[in-house]
């Protein structure tokens, strides 16, 4: 009896040793590599499941259980943040990205009889300066064109063009705080130049000159914090600014934005890494961004990833836009390898501007 005892037992732990590589692959297939993208690993949700919106139960359900634990989820040392996703069968899930994989228990599998979806991140970090070179780097005849590189005249960096936009009978060019406003920084009235003075060798000459900083959102540098956009809008006009991308991109966007939904295919063009697209994996997303200044959470954000780099250093400010241009988000960070991309609701940038895309 002992024996079969003992027999039994060993069955068991050997069962136990083989389920292990299956488990953790599993886990392995939810796991992506999340960093600002100003120049200074998971799977995607398949788009032909249909995007699924805020107005869906099960997405309503998600969010509900995110907004009630997201406080106590990230108290947890290795946690950045929180999403609403899918889980690798299309249930909708709480998400909660980690700096590295965490202990046995300190995720729960499920809140509220949602499911539970951990994503090893890494920390969101300020992007250190990419190399120039792309010919989205060079000084464009006026107009310009959106899309390629800009920058405020009081820092050697750069970042992208994302859109022109309108109020009234003005015209602005639009990007991100941290690109045109310097982390809140810039003066408003300071000069906005294209290209941005990274890719001059920091020289600076008045003939870049498209514009002047006209007003931007501050950004609340606390891991407190309720931020929900990184942006910033400088006066330009038609003659200096265009609205469509250069050729090889999208071309011009459509004037009326659409709502973030999960599963839906987007696309961007940005200084780095030019024509890019990807799927929408996370929505209402509350991330800790690290910046120069200091870390900033942001709330209520965009979580893209793409199976190839889909953001850059440079590419901050960059508009997505679905596959019909219309736009749906302003993009402003990134994890290291590109795979992922963090981006503004597009709507919360334009009520901030009280301003429309100025597109088609």
């Amino acid at each position: 009896m002992k024996k079969l005892f003992y027999l039994k037992i060993v069955l068991c732990f050997g069962l136990f040793i083989c389920a292990l590589p299956l488990a953790r692959a599993r886990a392995e297939d939810l796991k992506p590599n999340l960093l600002m993208a100003k120049i200074t690993e998971g799977t995607a949700v398949p788009a032909e499941r249909g995007a699924l919106d805020r107005d869906n139960a099960g997405i309503q359900a998600a969010i509900a259980a995110q907004g009630r634990h997201t406080r106590s989820l990230m108290s947890a040392e290795d946690v950045v943040g929180t999403a609403v996703g899918l889980t690798w069968d299309g249930r909708p899930a709480v998400v909660v990205l980690t700096k590295k994989e965490p202990g046995y228990g300190v995720i729960p599998g499920s809140l509220d009889n949602v499911p539970v979806v951990t994503l090893i991140t890494g920390e969101f970090l300020a992007m250190a300066k990419s190399k120039p070179g792309v010919n989205t780097t060079a000084r464009f005849n006026r107009p310009v064109p959106i899309g390629i590189s800009t920058g405020n005249e009081g820092e050697c960096s750069a970042g992208t063009i994302g859109a022109r936009v309108k109020k009234g009978a003005d015209v602005y060019a639009l990007s991100n705080n941290h690109v045109y406003a310097l982390e809140n920084n810039a003066a408003i009235g300071s000069n906005v130049l294209q290209p941005g003075r990274y890719d001059t060798g920091c020289a600076y000459d008045s003939g870049n000159i498209i514009g002047a900083l006209s007003d931007f959102e501050p950004i609340v540098f606390s891991a407190k914090a309720s931020n929900k956009i990184d942006a910033a809008i400088a006066l330009s006009s038609t003659s200096l600014l265009g609205n469509s991308t250069p050729l090889g991109g999208y071309g011009t966007p459509k004037s009326v934005a659409v709502t973030e939904a999960l599963g839906l295919s987007v696309q961007k063009y940005g200084r780095t890494t030019k024509l890019t697209k990807g799927t929408i994996v996370g929505i209402n997303a509350v991330i800790n961004i690290g910046y120069d200044s200091g870390v900033a959470r942001f709330v209520d954000q965009i979580i893209i990833n793409s199976g190839k780099p889909f953001v850059k250093a440079g590419d901050s400010g960059s508009l997505i836009v679905t596959d019909d241009h219309s736009p749906v988000g302003l993009l402003f960070a990134g994890n290291t390898s590109g795979g992922y991309g963090i981006a503004n609701p597009i709507r919360h940038v334009l009520e901030k501007f009280s301003a429309t895309i100025d597109g088609k």
